[in-house]
């Protein structure tokens, strides 16, 4: 989502015959009274941009070069690209220059089905497993619920935090996860993007710099152009982040906050060791940058690692949900926050959404004390392994990185194919699968195709799905796509 900026109606697309070669972008301005240069210019770019005319994830000429090519300073361009970024429209990466940013709501509507068509196999949304053991527990919950008295947590619209017994079982959740926390850090969200988002929104402004994967969790990207901050990719390994990498971005000045997914990252489903996890909070540390530890997947995990949040008391921000761990449809989530920051998250929940709901979060108490959230969590992680069991015995020679645990794997692009390509080909077979688009934050990175392995499929169904995604990765590709022809 972008902030809505309707152009002036002298705004004409700029003349340019290729839009992939900016060399022949030339954009001109229309005087308007009472518009500096660089405003008509950042509007020029905006309306550009909006016509495809500047094409997603191209550079921009630098500074200088549009300058000379205009006839104006190189001021009025820089303060028109500080602008067009502030809207979030363009991204500047030290060392390497301004790019178009993509359009990331639209990529991912493009990319992630709302709603998965008849016969279509639907891989591109990372959800839970769907078990008849989740079905069971649900009517289980339901009927119980049904037969008691519901005051307790259908009455109340206070405290906006949560309700006292929802935070307590929170709390010893928490723990199980890393993070010993006094309650009146825990506020209640519904499910981890509105934590991430509260989280974000408490500590960043308009133009700040935020650190992140160079492939990510889409929704910081999304957020990025709600927020109107500049989000940077950083350089990552099978751990993720890397430690140099992130300690010279802090070196340069401006970062306020790191976001990241230190276990099961989506989409290439690195886990962050102990080490790491440690070196990263050093840096944070010695530069005073928050850092939000978003750990929906954290759940899933059966080896204990260090809470990077626990390791910043007056940084860290910790985010957890149930909806990738537990049920899909449970959209509960636990967010931690730094002891001076209770008042502040809690305010910014207020005017957002006033507080979480208090039915969804009575489930998963109920399930956080009668241990049925764990029973499912070994579920969860049953079927997980036999999925990514069949993944490897069918794609093996495709995979770039998975895990075990992880609800998605990420596939190498085969030679000759473009991600784009491999996306159409796998459609036409009815198969909904996610490119590297998406999840493009920034910096140098390999591309790829993320497939998804939740939800209630059958090992059946799923094998036969990978075969076809297997012999469609086998083919050369068509001379042209002949799917956009009429």
């Amino acid at each position: 989502m972008r902030e809505q900026v309707s152009p002036p109606n002298d705004l004409a697309p700029s003349p340019v015959q290729d839009a992939s070669d900016l060399a022949t972008w030339r954009p001109t301005l229309a005087k308007r009274r009472g518009a500096t240069k660089h405003k008509l210019l950042a509007e020029r770019i905006i309306a550009d941009i909006d016509a495809a005319i500047l094409p997603a994830l191209a550079q921009m000429p630098t500074h200088r070069d549009l300058a000379r090519r205009m006839g104006v300073s190189v001021q009025t361009v820089s303060l028109s690209y500080k602008e067009a970024e502030r809207r979030g429209y363009l991204r500047g990466e030290v060392g390497r220059g301004t790019f178009v940013r993509s359009r990331v709501t639209e990529k991912a509507d493009r990319f992630m089905l709302d709603r998965n068509p008849g016969e279509a196999m639907d891989l591109s949304i990372v959800r839970a497993v769907y078990t008849e053991a989740h079905e069971r527990a649900s009517r289980a919950v339901m009927a119980d619920l049904a037969e008691l008295d519901n005051s307790t947590f259908m009455r109340p619209c206070r405290p906006i935090a949560g309700l006292d017994r929802h935070r307590a079982a929170a709390q010893g959740w928490l723990k199980g996860l890393g993070v010993d926390a006094e309650k009146d850090r825990i506020l209640i969200t519904n499910g981890a993007a509105h934590g991430l988002f509260l989280a974000v929104a408490a500590v960043v402004q308009p133009g700040d710099i935020v650190l992140t994967e160079s492939l990510t969790d889409h929704g910081i990207i999304g957020l990025a152009n709600v927020l109107g901050f500049s989000l940077r990719g950083l350089p990552t390994d099978r751990e993720g982040v890397l430690v140099e990498a992130f300690a010279d971005a802090c070196a340069g000045g401006g970062v306020t906050a790191l976001v990241l997914v230190p276990t099961l990252g989506n989409p290439t489903s690195h886990v962050m060791g102990a080490e790491r996890r440690r070196a990263i909070a050093d840096v944070a540390r010695r530069y005073g940058v928050f850092v939000v530890e978003d750990e929906v997947y954290k759940p899933l995990l059966d080896a204990a690692l260090p809470s990077i949040t626990e390791l910043l008391p007056d940084l860290g921000f910790f985010v957890t949900s149930f909806t990738k761990s537990v049920m899909t449809g449970l959209r509960v989530g636990y967010l931690v926050v730094p002891p001076q920051y209770g008042i502040r998250v809690a305010s910014i929940m207020r005017v957002t959404t006033w507080s979480a709901t208090n039915l969804p979060a009575e489930i998963a108490t109920r399930w956080v004390e009668d241990g049925t959230a764990r029973n499912l969590i070994d579920v969860q992680r049953r079927e997980a392994r036999a999925r990514q069991a069949i993944v490897t015995e069918s794609l093996s020679d495709h995979i770039a990185q998975t895990h075990p645990l992880s609800l998605c794997a990420w596939l190498k692009v085969p030679p000759r194919w473009t991600e784009d390509g491999l996306v159409r080909a796998l459609a036409q077979s009815r198969i909904a699968v996610t490119p590297s688009d998406p999840f493009m934050a920034g910096g140098s990175c390999e591309g790829g195709i993320r497939i998804c392995l939740g939800g209630r499929l059958s090992h059946a169904a799923l094998s036969d799905a990978l075969q076809i995604v297997r012999r469609t990765f086998e083919q050369l590709p068509p001379v042209f796509d002949v799917s956009s022809i009429a």
